[in-house]
């Protein structure tokens, strides 16, 4: 599923904008687990749900198993 970044704390928390605008957040551990470094307000991601809960979170070509597409 795609979302935007809506919000990013520097402890890697956040929250992101689905595209039927639901609000969905993610704690730090989930970031950690993501392989990235940093995302922008309104940058496009790929995120799986439990929930209104992100558990996982990437960008389609960055990280460990992605291909750049």
């Amino acid at each position: 599923m795609q979302a935007s970044i809506h919000t990013f704390d520097e402890s890697g928390s956040g929250s992101a904008l689905l595209d039927d605008g639901q609000l969905v957040t993610w704690p730090s551990e989930v970031f950690a687990g993501s392989a990235l470094r940093h995302v922008r307000i309104g940058q496009r991601v790929s995120v799986e749900l439990d929930g209104t809960s992100v558990t996982r979170l990437w960008i389609v070509g960055i990280g460990e198993g992605e291909t750049i597409r």
